[in-house]
């Protein structure tokens, strides 16, 4: 595997790190739940069945795997969004990483929960089902900034090694 690959799993892995950190001190400050990555492996089990939406997958019959496959999902997508920013923004941004290409990609990539998991989990298009819809996009966007804000110190931290 060449350096910038390396690096791009670094960031994308150092990222979605961050972005769970935060996730951990909502929960334990705050008593805020975030994504359960159990169902997302319980939806992504469902794909080759044929079931792509769900009412709601918490009431989806459980797959085998599925917490191992939700967080090893988790992650590569994580790395995959990093390596969507280098593809648009250059190999030249590992070298000399700056805060606003990865906070644009924190920005951006909101869009995939909003349009594609929320709406298959039930939930409706960017939380629309939800009790409080404001509240669950406000959350997913702040998320997904300090993701942003996670590539950002995640290719500094590797462009200084």
């Amino acid at each position: 595997m060449s350096e910038v690959m390396l690096r791009i799993v670094a960031v994308g892995a150092g990222a979605t790190l961050a972005m769970d950190l935060w996730g951990l001190v909502l929960r334990r400050v705050y008593g805020v739940t975030g994504l359960d990555y159990r169902l997302v492996g319980r939806w992504l089990g469902h794909i080759p069945k044929g079931r792509l939406r769900h009412d709601g997958i918490g009431k989806a019959a459980p797959v085998a795997g599925e917490a191992a496959i939700g967080w090893a999902a988790h992650y590569a997508i994580g790395i995959m969004f990093a390596a969507g920013l280098v593809a648009v923004f250059g190999v030249g941004w590992l070298q000399a990483p700056t805060i606003l290409p990865a906070l644009l990609t924190g920005l951006v990539i909101v869009a995939a929960p909003f349009l594609v998991l929320q709406p298959a989990f039930g939930m409706g298009l960017a939380s629309s089902r939800m009790p409080d819809p404001t509240a669950s996009r406000l959350r997913s966007l702040i998320t997904h900034l300090v993701f942003g804000t996670g590539l950002f110190i995640a290719a500094r931290l590797t462009a200084a090694f």
